[in-house]
């Protein structure tokens, strides 16, 4: 009875080792990539402007030639004029990572307003845009330094965002 125990123990710690080790390993670039992505979103869905803010480097410029600060000032105009932000972050493609920078593209669907509610009754449709970003890893943290978007009709969608969509409006 005592041996059985001894196995019983026995096992029951290797597991917790084992599950200890698979929870405490460290995040792959990629893995940290997609998380940043979904934060960004969530943090906009929550009119976070902070949190996004500490998302971006300080010498952060975007396709219209916007840096951090001004930036931070469209991104509060947003916010002001439209409630109930849904962000939907469909599919992110790494196109390049050389550590510390990578090169991604990422597709978000948008609603905001009554579309938040009503999104799934009516099938009311997103606005989805692909973000080309430039990203740069400091202090083991990866952090947006350039940023450029565009709108994107459905065709233009990755196959994988397009599914994520569709998944969406069942």
């Amino acid at each position: 009875m005592q041996t059985h125990f001894k196995i019983v123990a026995k096992l029951i710690f290797i597991f917790c080792l084992a599950l200890f080790l698979i929870f405490c390993a460290a995040k792959t670039d990629k893995e940290l990539i997609f998380e940043l992505m979904e934060d960004v979103g969530e943090y906009a869905e929550k009119k976070d402007v902070e949190s996004i803010m500490m998302m971006i480097t300080d010498d952060y410029t975007d396709f219209q030639k916007r840096d951090k600060s001004r930036t931070r000032d469209m991104i509060q105009q947003y916010f002001d004029q439209y409630r109930g932000i849904v962000i939907h972050v469909l599919s992110t493609q790494i196109d390049e990572m050389n550590p510390p920078e990578a090169f991604i593209r990422t597709d978000i669907a948008m609603s905001s307003g009554v579309a938040k509610v009503l999104r799934k009754v009516v099938r009311f449709s997103t606005d989805n845009y692909r973000l080309k970003l430039r990203l740069i890893k400091r202090d083991g943290r990866w952090l947006i330094t350039y940023a450029e978007w565009r709108y994107v009709s459905l065709d233009e969608l990755f196959p994988e965002s397009l599914s994520i969509l569709q998944k969406l409006f069942q």
